[in-house]
């Protein structure tokens, strides 16, 4: 190849990447995936395989935002199923992403397969793909593999505990985590615990309703 062609090829890459990079900001923005997953993105050199990883990501995100805003069942379903292609293949070409095993769990749990939902949450939670979270991050998405463990079955206690537990220390100034581990404890009568969460909740979010609720029933 010319060195003058070689030139061309990058600069389309670049700005490939360039114009990918605006729609995941957006997608990230709009769903609260950790933002800092796309700095890290955005610092890696461009070759064809990241650029095309961001494209199949991008094509997903916003299927899966389209499946969202839908109120027929049906096109939900059929969105999320390709947003799931989408996700599957950007895996494929980078699997240490944790934004695509993100979108992958949003594109199962939208089509109602919470367990494989879990499981790509897992994924992204693990050694390969969990270096690209900073601990604040990490803590959100534990948060997030709580929940649907909790909508998955009430036996998961220790399971729950243990990723809210660790939720609150990563990223301690999340009322929602402290509520939810305030809610996880008061289930299974450990008041004590409960009314410590629900009061760090409540400092946190002095206008909780929840939480000043929670520590009402509990007698503090």
């Amino acid at each position: 190849m010319e060195p003058d062609e070689k030139k061309a090829m990058i600069r389309d890459i670049a700005l490939q990447v360039f114009v990918i990079s605006i729609a995941i900001v957006s997608f990230l923005w709009m769903h609260g995936i950790p933002q800092r997953l796309y700095a890290k993105l955005r610092h890696r050199p461009p070759n064809p395989r990241a650029v095309q990883a961001k494209s199949h990501f991008v094509k997903g995100a916003q299927l899966v935002s389209q499946a969202r805003r839908s109120k027929n069942a049906s096109v939900t379903v059929s969105l999320a199923k390709q947003a799931l292609e989408e996700a599957e293949k950007a895996i494929a070409l980078d699997p240490k992403d944790a934004a695509s095993h993100f979108l992958k769990s949003m594109a199962l749990d939208l089509q109602g397969f919470r367990s494989n939902a879990l499981d790509a949450l897992d994924a992204a939670l693990s050694p390969l793909a969990a270096a690209s979270l900073a601990a604040d991050e990490r803590g959100d998405a534990l948060l997030k593999r709580a929940e649907l463990k909790i909508s998955l079955s009430k036996k998961r206690v220790d399971s729950v505990l243990a990723d809210l537990n660790e939720s609150v220390k990563l990223s301690p100034r999340n009322p929602k985590a402290w509520c939810m581990l305030g809610e996880c404890y008061e289930g299974n009568d450990m008041g004590e615990e409960a009314k410590k969460a629900y009061k760090e909740a409540l400092q946190l979010e002095p206008q909780s309703d929840v939480a000043q609720e929670a520590l009402n029933r509990l007698g503090s």
